[in-house]
Parts: C-alpha cells; structure tokens; sequence
C-alpha cells in the first residue's frame, strides 16, 4: 500500500513540474491556409480604406479650396 501511495506522489509531482509545451502557431496548425488568406484579405482591405478615404479628402479640397489641412 505504501509503494502506491509513494508512487501516486511521485507521479503527481512529476505532472505537476513537467513543462508545458509552447501553443502551435495558428499558422502551422490545419486552418493555417484559411488564416493566411483572412491577413491578405485583412491587408487588401485597410488598402482599400485608405484609398477612400484619400479619395475623400481631395473631394473634399476641389470643394473647399479655401482649407487648410
């Protein structure tokens, strides 16, 4: 009874200072491609943003010559 009681602590400590691995990127895991493809996605869209809102504000100039930016 002894031998368990010792092995069941042993076992518990050793669990208990095992390290943890390190999580996966999400890159590397079996969604990877789907993620790659939402950033481009994510980056073609700031993009696109952007250019609207460049687009704005020279409308808003050839409306309003007299502002200053």
């Amino acid at each position: 009874m002894r031998f368990l009681i010792g092995l069941i602590l042993v076992a518990l400590l050793v669990w208990h200072f095992w390290p943890e691995p390190e999580p996966m990127a999400v890159e590397d895991t079996f969604i990877g491609d789907q993620v790659k493809v939402l950033k481009k996605a994510e980056g073609f869209e700031q993009s696109h943003l952007d250019a609207v809102k460049a687009q704005q504000d020279r409308m808003e100039k050839q409306l309003d010559p007299t502002q200053d930016d």
